[in-house]
């Protein structure tokens, strides 16, 4: 069912995105995946754009034309980085760049590809939003931000590509063990069930390419079965 669909992936090089780009190649699709960093995969069916989507803004042509050299079956909008602080140690700089990556890269890449998507009558686009889509947390208030528009933004796309037969899908996992957290002040449990595996979203994400054309899943919210957050020590 995914065999030779072409399918873009964003943040591919780490993490989410890097599990999900495996799953996708092993079940024989293409991936062209977006980050600033080439991730170690050898595969003839991956093949790297590198881009800074926190210039897309600026770069929007660019990327643009690079995506009008092949058929483009489907978005995969995963980049997306992690900062949790108090809104005072935010500079307004710092609040415009995470600002740029963490929502308006996510919606300024739909641009690109909606209306081609519009004109075939199909494709797809699934987006990794978080738990902090529609729950708030102290220190989150600019990531809470981000989550919340982006799950705002998303509703809205699949109301308006329903008639296209577009399908939007958005997956709000929990605290998930990758390296996003390595410089937060939280970071996942030490058990298996105190946090959620990236494959596990990757295993979600092929379930819900296979579901039968008509059906489309709207959300889905996953945590981990006991839902511990560490907080670091300041030393």
């Amino acid at each position: 069912m995914l065999y030779n669909k072409n399918i873009i992936v964003t943040g591919s090089s780490s993490g989410i995105g890097l599990s999900i780009t495996k799953a996708l190649l092993k079940n024989k699709a293409n991936v062209f995946g977006v980050s600033r960093r080439n991730p170690s995969i050898s595969n003839k069916n991956y093949h790297h754009i590198k881009f800074d989507l926190s210039n897309i803004e600026t770069e929007y042509e660019k990327l643009n034309n690079l995506f009008k050299e092949k058929p483009i079956d489907g978005l995969i909008s995963n980049a997306g980085t992690g900062k949790l602080d108090s809104l005072e140690n935010f500079s307004p700089k710092q609040i415009s760049e995470f600002i740029k990556l963490n929502l308006n890269s996510h919606i300024i890449i739909t641009r690109i590809l909606l209306p081609y998507f519009k004109t075939i009558n199909n494709g797809f686009l699934i987006y990794i939003g978080s738990e902090a889509s529609y729950k708030v947390g102290k220190y989150g208030s600019i990531y809470s931000a981000c989550k919340f528009g982006l799950r705002g933004f998303v509703k809205s796309i699949r109301i308006e590509t329903s008639l296209n037969n577009i399908k939007v899908t958005q997956i709000n996992p929990g605290i998930v063990k990758t390296p996003f957290y390595n410089n937060l002040k939280i970071s996942p449990g030490n058990e298996h069930d105190e946090f959620v595996e990236p494959n596990d979203i990757a295993d979600i994400i092929i379930n819900v390419l296979k579901i039968r054309i008509g059906t489309v899943i709207d959300e889905i919210n996953l945590t981990s079965q006991k839902q511990i957050i560490k907080f670091k020590s300041k030393n």
